[in-house]
């Protein structure tokens, strides 16, 4: 059991970090914060096997820091989401606009008129008014390297559901305005 400790510990530290990274949505980050929390578990007990307090200690702390991430992430999100899904819901049965949850935006897909076209990333809203300017749009490149932003304006944009929709070509999306990393448009 000593010689498979460690290897375990390791590849739960490893996969729980490739899951939290990947920011593929709440759930996934906290079953990523409960891998975690088994990988510091077995790094205690490795410490313990091996006479090395800094590492018990260490790893306490981060188990209590782990477990936090567990509720944060499937206890405390978990629930403002099923709010804002209630809430969404509610107001499409209501009269006036229907509603959606802002932070939606951070994972939509983007599907234009004629198929996918990427996924918003963020978007610019008036302080004042709260009005979205426009959506930054990710597309091509692997888990951000090599991908293009490109600036939707937000009355070309209609939310439903998880996608947001647009009324451009892909054509049309090529030629839209890039957006630099570091250098977004102020209006």
């Amino acid at each position: 059991m000593t010689h498979i400790l460690p290897w375990l510990a390791t590849a739960a530290t490893v996969l729980a970090a490739s899951m939290t990274a990947a920011n593929l949505g709440t759930r996934i980050t906290g079953y990523g914060f409960a891998v975690f929390t088994l990988g510091s578990l077995c790094w205690i007990g490795v410490g313990l096997t091996a006479g090395q307090p800094a590492l018990v200690w260490t790893n306490i702390v981060l188990t209590f820091l782990n477990l936090f991430g567990v509720w944060r992430w499937l206890g405390r999100q978990a629930k403002v989401e099923e709010g804002t899904e209630a809430a969404a819901d509610a107001s499409d049965k209501a009269p006036g606009e229907t509603l959606f949850a802002v932070s939606q935006l951070t994972r939509a897909t983007v599907e234009g008129r004629d198929g996918v076209l990427g996924t918003c990333v963020d978007a610019m809203a008036g302080c004042g008014s709260g009005r979205i300017a426009y959506v930054a749009v990710s597309a091509g490149g692997v888990a951000g390297v090599g991908e293009t932003l490109r600036r939707i304006p937000w009355n070309q944009a209609d939310m439903d559901g998880d996608v947001l929709r647009v009324g451009i070509s892909r054509a049309q999306f090529d030629a839209a305005q890039q957006i630099e990393r570091d250098s977004w448009p102020a209006r």
